[in-house]
């Protein structure tokens, strides 16, 4: 079935489709695909060449491309999502504990909010997870019956078969409770205000970042440190656009510091949405945004901090608001609340539509597809890749159907008309340029590799060493198979995969492997984008994004203008949301920052026992490449802890045991 059939869910917690449960033939297929070493094309004999010819044949029958899915236009995706790229059943036990925990905070919520008749709701919500808590028993026990096996039993495939459809029916009941619950809230939620706001947090925690709201340092390290750390950029002047006046500079940084000798030393930093132009709007009911914000590392060191902001791209319509304190004017104190908020606006939407959906999850698509039509199941590169590839179709078909169609999720949260969103999101994908966009080489490119000049930036610090784990695993993987760069320029079905990835899957400036040393920087990046790059940009979602008053999507009143003075009150009105649209949003973030499937480093099957995909001895031996990958990581994890303990706010996002190995949720 196509993508439209097999999808139809609702709501943040929205049901699985019905898949086929597991078969002992599907297994046993699977695992004969996996028996044996990889191979390049060359060096099989005839007879295996023909049967990896016929290998390839079904595979390009199972994976299609299409450029023609209405949500992103024009972006190469999988025309269906094949069997085998369905959710697996750990994935399964990983989700629903967590959809369990939203609809049952918001059930909490509601009643704290003085919302009645939903107590059969909170019966079947309690009553959904006893079940769940059985479910996962019969699991563990599956699991530890199968220990010391090499195949599973027959009885035991059954009983995954029977654990994979109850869990389906609890994900579709869940979804029911939750829809219930939303449309309760949209008709009886009244008043706002942060009391409000933190009411909405009723069975979760409330997230650290309320403590932060006015925080202007905060406000700084998020551009380092949080959801979006990609945009951020050294300057030496600044942009015509932008006329912020030394006098203004100086009156923010102090009288002994100076614009251009800020500049000259490598000590402004500017965020600029010009990307967003096409998104901004002025309301009726919503608003959005395309500002411009400078900062700034004083004279002296110490932490970057906000200097100015303009809320939209050209000067002559727009205030320049300076950094303001609560010891100043009230007026231009709450002024620059608004704009902060402005700019909180602009990085949700640049965060979602270009650096979480485009430059993650859409990209890692194309290499998918292309990856499954163009090596043969034994290539050393699809057995390599293939685990960075679990559940990125699924999940991408759950984005386009549930996230970004028109009246789901991101029509009611965004302020951008839909169709608009939708243009943005598939022109930032088809504007990614793979090179370019390689983690040295974006660093440089935005003048914020020197840690000289910008000594607190823990994504660059924690990014870096996470790469260059990758990169040793990658070089010892592809030097197991590849013994020279004539092996890459021969290797015909290499060749097929650069092809298709260039032209069918439209990666912005991919071009012809020529070396081992440029295989690897490919595979390094291709691998690094699926698992650190993606934990980077997705889990911030619950730690900070999760709590609207800090980082809604949508502005409810105008920019803040000179005409007008401001108050507290003209804040809340800009930067709540509608308590319904708020509980849509910490519903969402909760589930799509929660979850974490298959750790980076943890190469297996999806199909039950989940065994290692690796059975080459010369990889997965013990003191092998894998095993040094393995370590490599929980060395990095290690400088990461002690950093963090130095660092003015811990950094967890790259921490190797919370990065996955695929981009699954």
């Amino acid at each position: 079935m196509r993508r439209r059939d097999v999808l139809k869910w609702s709501g943040a917690t929205a049901s699985l489709a019905m898949i086929p449960p597991l078969t002992g033939s599907s297994i046993a297929q699977a695992a004969s695909l996996l028996g044996a070493n990889p191979t390049l094309p060359r060096q099989d004999p005839f007879i295996a060449q023909i049967a990896r010819s016929a290998a390839l044949t079904a595979k390009r029958i199972a994976y299609t491309w299409t450029t023609n899915y209405p949500s992103v236009q024009g972006v190469p995706m999988a025309a269906i999502v094949p069997i085998e790229d369905l959710p697996s059943l750990p994935w399964l036990l990983k989700v629903l504990p967590v959809s369990i925990d939203i609809i049952v905070n918001v059930a909490a919520s509601l009643v704290k909010l003085g919302v009645t008749g939903i107590a059969s709701l909170q019966a079947q919500a309690d009553s959904a997870r006893s079940r769940f808590n059985a479910s996962l028993q019969q699991y563990n026990q599956l699991a530890a019956n199968n220990v010391g096996r090499g195949m599973p039993t027959a009885a035991m495939l059954a009983q995954a078969a029977q654990l994979q459809v109850t869990l389906f029916s609890m994900t579709r009941e869940v979804s029911r409770i939750h829809d219930q619950l939303a449309a309760t809230s949209k008709s009886m939620l009244q008043g706002n205000g942060l009391q409000y706001q933190n009411a909405l947090f009723a069975t979760t925690p409330l997230p650290a970042v309320a403590q932060s709201l006015d925080d202007d340092v905060a406000f700084a390290r998020w551009r380092v440190a949080g959801p979006n750390p990609m945009l951020i950029a050294g300057v030496t002047a600044l942009p015509p656009k932008f006329p912020l006046t030394n006098a203004q500079y100086r009156k923010v940084m102090g009288n002994d510091d100076d614009l251009a000798l800020a500049g000259s030393q490598h000590r402004l930093y500017l965020l600029d949405y010009a990307e967003l132009a096409g998104l901004a709007r002025r309301g009726p009911a919503k608003f959005g945004f395309a500002p411009i914000a400078l900062f700034a590392i004083p004279r002296n060191g110490g932490a970057m901090m906000p200097v100015a902001i303009q809320c939209g791209q050209e000067s002559g319509n727009n205030l320049i608001f300076l950094r303001a304190d609560r010891t100043a004017d009230a007026s231009d104190y709450w002024a620059w609340r608004m704009a902060k908020t402005c700019v909180q606006i602009a990085d949700t939407t640049y965060h979602e539509v270009f650096v979480h959906l485009g430059r993650t999850h859409l990209v890692s698509e194309a290499f998918c597809v292309a990856t499954h039509r163009e090596l043969a199941p034994s290539h050393p590169l699809n057995v390599l890749l293939v685990p960075h590839f679990e559940g990125t179709l699924f999940i991408n078909s759950l984005a386009c159907f549930v996230l970004i169609a028109k009246g789901t999720i991101i029509d009611n949260l965004f302020s951008g008309p839909i169709e608009t969103i939708q243009q943005t999101a598939g022109a930032g994908r088809l504007a990614f340029d793979f090179y370019a966009n390689m983690l040295p080489t974006d660093l440089n490119s935005r003048r914020v590799d020197n840690r000289a000049y910008l000594p607190d930036y823990p994504y660059r610090d924690d990014a870096l060493l996470v790469w260059k784990a990758i990169q040793d695993w990658v070089c010892e993987y592809l030097g197991v198979y590849y013994q020279s760069d004539y092996d890459v320029t021969s290797d015909a079905e290499l060749a097929n995969w650069v092809r298709a990835v260039a032209d069918s899957g439209k990666i912005r400036g991919f071009r012809s492997i020529t070396s081992l040393a440029q295989l690897a920087d490919v595979v390094t990046m291709i691998v690094f984008t699926a698992s650190a790059q993606h934990a980077a940009v997705n889990f911030p979602q619950k730690a900070l994004m999760a709590y609207p008053p800090a980082f809604t999507a949508s502005g409810w009143s105008p920019a803040p203008s000179g005409a007008v003075a401001q108050s507290q009150q003209s804040w809340e009105r800009l930067a709540l949301p509608p308590l319904p649209v708020s509980m849509l949003q910490i519903a969402t973030l909760e589930l799509l920052g929660g979850v974490y499937h298959t750790p980076l480093g943890e190469y297996r099957s999806n199909l039950f026992p989940f065994s290692s995909v690796f059975t080459d001895p010369r990889i997965a031996a013990a003191g092998g490449p894998l095993q040094r990958f393995q370590a490599s990581l929980k060395a990095v994890e290690a400088t990461i802890n002690d950093r963090n303990r130095t660092r003015p706010q811990p950094y967890d996002f790259l921490l190797p045991s919370r990065i996955p190995c695929s981009t699954n949720i």
